[in-house]
């Protein structure tokens, strides 16, 4: 079994901290941990939002404070400090949190210790308690989640849409700029947007990304040429000599940004155009060439 973490390291204190600054401390990485906000890697999540909660309830209490600085993790083993906390054995209790289901240890007592019943308890209930019993994060698991389908223009643009929820028709309107995943909470219920793929556009948060072909001799002359943005066609200035995978910037071509002003940028990837049929005439003029880069 691995070590576990020394609880100042976890809650990122030193052993002198004050209880003001354990509190402070905690609700930092509370907040940050709870299992809610990554749900990408909701396992990790919990078992840190475990380890958090577990750390402030020992360093919080002055007598499980003090046993814990005199001898460590021990103190909390079932019979390894006599006197300690440490009960008769561990045993888990697990239940199910909003979508997620959690596990924590609790210790049984020992009988003869005075400290007997020590408990890690629900490592949710003293984030509620903590943050005056009401948790922020779980608030958004009480009412029905919904999922709706748009089309990349409509996520650019914005849209109305019309939509059944708990069998009753309701308009909603989706900002312009929205991403692909992002919930909208609408009071009595939340819905989350999904994105369809774009035939030539590609988006990176608020930037756009599209190919754009131009022939060999445009990019050895050089010229002009119109690119395609969600605005529409715009002209756009290839300098000679431009390489294939260049990346031409069209400032504040890209999409809307949800939350603040103005739009991102759009990417033009220029992507040369090789034939795949020459004439004898233009055979003979690229053989030229070969021969005076020789």
């Amino acid at each position: 079994m691995a070590a576990k973490s020394d609880y100042y390291d976890i809650l990122g204190v030193s052993k002198s901290a004050s209880n003001e600054e354990l509190k402070k401390a905690y609700r930092k990485q509370a907040l940050e941990w709870h299992p809610d906000r990554h749900k990408d890697d909701k396992e990790a999540a919990e078992r840190r939002f475990k380890e958090i909660n577990e750390a402030y309830q020992i360093l919080s209490n002055p007598q499980k404070r003090s046993a814990y600085d005199q001898f460590g993790h021990n103190a909390f083993s079932p019979g390894g400090v006599p006197g300690g906390f440490g009960g008769a054995g561990p045993f888990a209790q697990s239940g199910r949190y909003g979508p997620f289901t959690y596990t924590y240890t609790t210790q049984g007592g020992n009988g003869g210790s005075p400290f007997a019943g020590y408990d890690f308890g629900d490592p949710f209930e003293i984030f509620e308690q903590f943050f005056g019993g009401g948790n922020p994060f779980r608030q958004t698991h009480q009412i029905p989640r919904y999922s709706i389908k748009i089309e990349f223009m409509e996520a650019i643009k914005g849209v109305t849409k019309e939509v059944d929820v708990e069998g009753k028709k309701r308009k909603i309107k989706i900002p312009a700029g929205i991403g692909e995943g992002v919930s909208i909470n609408f009071g009595d219920f939340i819905l989350s947007v999904n994105i369809r793929p774009h035939e030539i556009f590609e988006r990176d948060g608020d930037d756009i990304f599209v190919k754009v072909g131009i022939s060999y001799s445009m990019a050895t002359l050089g010229g002009d040429i119109k690119a395609p943005t969600v605005d529409g066609d715009v002209k756009i200035r290839i300098r000679p000599g431009t390489q294939s995978g260049t990346m031409i910037r069209l400032r504040e071509k890209g999409a809307p940004r949800l939350h603040g002003r103005g739009k991102g940028d759009q990417y033009a990837r220029i992507n040369i155009l090789v034939p795949e049929k020459l004439t004898k005439e233009q055979r003979h003029l690229i053989e030229e060439l070969e021969e005076e880069k020789l």
